[in-house]
């Protein structure tokens, strides 16, 4: 929970406790609840935290991605497989070359006390973008 804080408060300082380069641009993290789902694009080129998430997808630099997950944002989730709740509501954030964003998913119900491993193993990359939800614990 504390580190989950610092990465909220400042994603670069979080990154480089774990000895992770972040960059030189701002990564401002947005966390997924019970309430709020967010998602990431970059609608004018492909902006995107490479340095922590590795390669941008292809389809995060296609222009459909781009000009679509801002209008019509569920629809858009759905085609990935990703389908909210009604009373859920989704926030697009667009990443620009001054600030990028990341998204801290929603801890999956059953993984307290779980370790840090344990917990990495069911994030994805498309989880911090928001596309995605982290898979479910086994067992």
């Amino acid at each position: 929970d504390a580190f989950r804080a610092r990465v909220l408060a400042d994603v670069n300082a979080a990154a480089a406790e774990l000895g992770l380069d972040a960059g030189g641009i701002p990564i401002r993290a947005v966390a997924n609840d019970a309430s709020t789902h967010n998602v990431i694009v970059c609608t004018l080129c492909s902006c995107y935290p490479r340095l922590l998430l590795g390669p941008s997808p292809d389809w995060y630099k296609a222009r459909a991605y781009r000009s679509r997950v801002v209008r019509e944002p569920r629809a858009v989730l759905a085609e990935f497989g990703l389908v909210l709740p009604a009373g859920k509501s989704v926030v697009v954030h667009d990443s620009t070359a001054e600030l990028r964003y990341l998204v801290l998913p929603e801890r999956p119900a059953g993984t307290a006390g779980w370790t840090e491993d344990a917990l990495a193993a069911l994030v994805t990359r498309d989880c911090m973008i928001g596309t995605a939800r982290p898979r479910l614990p086994q067992g």
